[in-house]
């Protein structure tokens, strides 16, 4: 995986999407609860956002949420992979790696995702995180975390 966009396009090229992709790319490995404005270099002001956790509409609505999620970061960095586009959208997969405070007494925790954009006028219109809730937040938990891994571990 990369970290940075490099992409496979189904269908009539739009010249505007990789340019948007590699902004994506990067603003994610540079986010933190310091610098939460830089959404707007990315995002629209009509931005539809959901992951697992959430839905919001509008870019005040994101970073305000984006500021809750990131408000006990220690670090948050993705490792992209190639991403797939198909006119104004696109699919990119990726790694996350984060540490946070609560989560593994900030030590290194790993999630596997992929996001679903829509790109409009040069903006990320609509953004979809799709990534097993689990794996991030429920296995890292101190006492619930270690049931969910010993109960995988016997399932499987």
């Amino acid at each position: 995986m990369t970290s940075t966009a490099s992409s496979v396009e189904v269908g009539s090229r739009n010249a505007t999407v990789p340019m948007v992709l590699d902004r994506f790319c990067q603003l994610f490995n540079e986010l933190d609860k310091g610098n939460l404005q830089r959404l707007q270099e990315v995002y629209s002001e009509d931005i539809r956002f959901q992951d697992p956790f959430s839905r919001v509409e509008g870019l005040d609505a994101l970073t305000k949420y984006f500021a809750g999620a990131y408000s006990n970061v220690i670090s948050c960095r993705f490792r992209f992979g190639e991403p797939v586009v198909q006119q104004g959208h696109c699919t990119i997969p990726w790694v996350m790696e984060l540490r946070h405070k609560r989560l593994r007494k900030g030590e290194l925790v790993q999630v596997d995702g992929i996001s679903h954009l829509e790109i409009r006028d040069g903006r990320v219109c609509y953004h979809r995180d799709y990534f097993d809730a689990g794996q991030l937040l429920y296995e890292n938990l101190p006492i619930l975390g270690s049931l969910i891994r010993r109960i995988r571990e016997h399932a499987g």
